[in-house]
């Protein structure tokens, strides 16, 4: 019975150790944040820009063919078009405004 509380204890002892371990890798790994923090903050600026110029284009290309469909449907006497070209303007306003929201938004 003695040999298992001693096997008990070491085993208590060894995981104590390894969690103290464990604990401490990750404090050591806090040092480079500040500068990691400011090197994302150059890049995302950096990428700013032609990702605002690709979510426009998304936007003109969707614009495009949401305006094709709506003629399309227009055309062929289609009874229901005042809902689509609501939902299609919406759509439209959303991706040309949202990048120049965010941009004044973050100060970019």
């Amino acid at each position: 019975m003695t040999q298992f509380i001693t096997s008990k204890r070491t085993l208590f002892k060894i995981a104590l150790l390894a969690l103290f371990c464990f604990s401490y890798a990750p404090m050591m790994a806090q040092y480079g944040g500040a500068s990691a923090l400011s090197g994302a903050n150059t890049s995302i600026r950096a990428y700013w820009e032609p990702m605002k110029l690709i979510i426009q284009a998304i936007g003109a290309v969707v614009g495009l063919i949401g305006g094709v469909r709506i003629y399309n449907k227009w055309t062929n006497g289609d009874q229901d078009i005042n809902k689509e070209i609501v939902g299609w303007a919406g759509a439209c306003l959303f991706l040309v405004i949202v990048p120049q929201f965010v941009g004044a938004f973050f100060g970019l």
